[in-house]
């Protein structure tokens, strides 16, 4: 089978980017069809490093998420996508695969020509997607457009809204994920995400004061005023923050960047964005990951990372967090920080074992990959789409 990606521009397309959340998946889901014996083809922009073939449309990603687009990136996603479009229908492609909804005018014209099957990953709420507006009124009249939500709650979401498929839940690869087995995590408590106010880093703060253990809080702050003046408030509760640092992860961070750190008597330490290397070691050697997310997040990668290090999940009951914390077993699933803390004291009965085992069984790389085969499968065996 050849599947075609048509990827997001913020980020280039590659497997070893800090918050790069769409093109990480774009990533894996190149790197698991490829690995199953597919041919895959992603369209993105020169500076990424993909597993399949490349198709570049633009030379550069724009680098980074911005609050709102500018004329030239709102050209070069035009660019991007009839670029796209046009390799789509040399007549070779079985899927054309898709990622971002602020493509939806390109998508409707481009159907307009093709029976080619188009999957949609819905990778936001519907509320910020438009989906009922947008889609239903541009999209509801193009047949072969499919959309793949990323988790129950999501799905819900767009009830109602035509050509929604079955979840196909997020992959990583699992085994590029390190996991301590025979020694004990150290004491700190680890939270990583984009630092702004849904995603809770305060609450997580509050938690890690009750207990009296150390937390890490990494993630980077995006150039957008709300979010630059959340990372301001925040600061006034953080003990430390320390400088970049050039070590890239691997062998030796631990020793010479991790052990340092934590040798500090501060309790509340931030120490930035973290690139894929990095917070693998930061996730492994944690006691517990916290994610007090204030906001329906559709899916939560960082769990899963997390989980796949072996190390358990206390997350706040928002959004897709209970489809993917198994209460108990991976983690905790709780309401405030008060239960956090509490949540904290019980991380004896948890098995990192079984947060790995859960990791590989239900969220890895394969198994995405293929559900996603499974599903371009079953649209190509549709003579008339629904």
């Amino acid at each position: 089978m050849r599947v075609l990606q048509i990827a997001t521009l913020n980020r280039p397309v590659r497997g070893d980017l800090g918050y790069a959340p769409i093109e990480t998946i774009i990533y894996n889901i190149d790197k698991g069809l490829t690995a199953l014996g597919h041919t895959s083809i992603v369209a993105c922009s020169g500076d990424s490093n993909v597993v399949g073939e490349p198709f570049t449309t633009i030379p550069e990603s724009f680098s980074m998420y911005h609050s709102e687009d500018t004329y030239s990136q709102r050209m070069q996603s035009k660019r991007h996508m009839l670029k796209a479009w046009q390799r789509a229908k040399m007549g070779d492609i079985d899927v054309i695969h898709m990622h971002d909804a602020a493509m939806t005018e390109y998508i409707y014209n481009g159907t307009l020509n093709t029976t080619i099957p188009i999957v949609m990953t819905l990778h936001v709420p519907a509320s910020e997607e438009g989906s009922f507006r947008t889609w239903n009124d541009s999209l509801g009249a193009a047949s072969n457009v499919f959309f793949v939500p990323i988790s129950e709650y999501q799905k819900n979401q767009h009830a109602g809204m035509r050509n929604v498929q079955e979840v196909i839940y997020h992959g990583i690869d699992v085994l590029e994920y390190p996991y301590l087995v025979d020694s004990a995590p150290d004491e700190y408590l680890f939270s990583i995400g984009r630092i702004t106010r849904n995603k809770g880093q305060h609450s997580a703060i509050e938690a890690a004061r009750q207990t009296g253990m150390r937390l890490v809080l990494a993630g980077n702050v995006q150039n957008k005023p709300e979010d630059r003046a959340y990372f301001e408030e925040l600061k006034e509760s953080i003990d430390l923050v320390v400088p970049p640092n050039e070590h890239p992860g691997g062998p030796g961070y631990y020793e010479s960047v991790v052990q340092p750190i934590l040798e500090s008597p501060k309790q509340i330490i931030y120490i930035g964005e973290l690139n894929s290397a990095q917070k693998k070691v930061w996730f492994m050697h944690a006691k517990a990951t916290l994610f007090p997310v204030e906001w329906g997040e559709p899916f939560g990668l960082v769990l899963v990372e997390s989980m796949a290090c072996g190390t358990p999940v206390i997350a706040f009951r928002r959004g897709s967090v209970p489809e993917i914390v198994s209460h108990g077993h991976t983690g905790f699933v709780v309401d405030t920080s008060q239960e956090m803390a509490q949540a904290v004291q019980g991380l004896s009965i948890i098995d990192r074992r079984d947060c790995r085992a859960d990791a590989e069984d239900r969220f890895s790389l394969t198994v995405m990959a293929e559900n996603y085969v499974k599903k371009y499968q079953q649209l190509l065996e549709r003579k008339v789409y629904a």
